[in-house]
């Protein structure tokens, strides 16, 4: 090739069975969604994935929101659906599910899965801390020996509810 090539020539290829494999037979529907949707629609929402079922015909789209968007959305569905239909050219898509996440991003961490805090954290007992601290003496790196200490201490509580 002499010169420049258009990015659009060089990774259409790429970008159409990254697609594919989500499902989307029509690669546009994911790289002009703002176009297609509308951009209120698609400030709140991105298209995830199309799933064909078994007749062929009334495939689902799936569209990721955050969970305060997802009743208005709720409510303008078959608007979405017909300006998808026509992106297709014909009837494609038959329903549209919603699927909600975090309100930090769609790429960054989708949901948010933090662990229960505990009611009440009991107080270390003196004796397994000093058997502890007493195992990990000759350890130089306080960060080592710190977590060391702390993962001795988890084993010799371990233990000695064991018994």
């Amino acid at each position: 090739m002499r010169g420049f090539e258009r990015t659009s020539k060089m990774l259409g290829a790429r970008i159409r069975k990254a697609g594919e494999s989500r499902g989307f037979a029509v690669s546009r529907l994911i790289t002009h969604w703002h176009e297609v949707a509308g951009d209120a629609v698609a400030q709140i929402c991105r298209p995830v994935e199309v799933s064909y079922g078994r007749g062929g015909f009334g495939a689902t789209l799936t569209l990721l929101t955050t969970g305060a968007n997802a009743p208005m959305l709720e409510m303008q569905k078959e608007q979405i659906r017909e300006k998808v239909n026509a992106v297709y050219g014909y009837a494609a898509i038959s329903r549209i599910r919603l699927t909600q996440t975090a309100p930090t991003g769609f790429s960054e961490g989708q949901a948010q899965f933090q662990p229960r805090e505990r009611e009440a954290e009991k107080a270390p007992d003196p004796e397994i801390q000093t058997k502890a601290h007493a195992t990990t003496e000759g350890v130089q790196d306080d960060r080592l020996r710190a977590a060391l200490e702390a993962l001795a201490a988890n084993v010799y509580t371990r233990n000695a509810s064991k018994t």
